[in-house]
């Protein structure tokens, strides 16, 4: 096991841990700008009016993007699990 495979197996963790988390962080963020918009449309000063869409949209997200996030997430383990005998040997 050289620096080269080590190297190679982080950047491919860090890419997947990306590839996750992107939709839910994304929107995430979406909803947070649209409700400070209309905070500041209203003057509504309000921490749970940004809190619950937030955590509703990303409930929502997570049920879409679910399937996709598993199949990622169970591509990305079997390649690991099964490169093991070449990072050994």
């Amino acid at each position: 096991m050289n620096a080269d495979t080590v190297m190679n197996i982080g950047r491919e963790a860090i890419q997947a841990a990306l590839f996750l988390s992107a939709p839910l962080l994304l929107v995430a963020l979406a909803v947070g700008l649209l409700v400070s918009i209309f905070q500041a449309a209203t003057q509504i000063n309000e921490a749970t009016l940004s809190f619950i869409p937030k955590l509703v949209s990303v409930f929502l997200m997570l049920i879409l993007a679910g399937p996709w996030m598993l199949r990622f997430m169970l591509e990305f383990m079997r390649r690991m699990l099964e490169s093991i005998p070449n990072v050994i040997g």
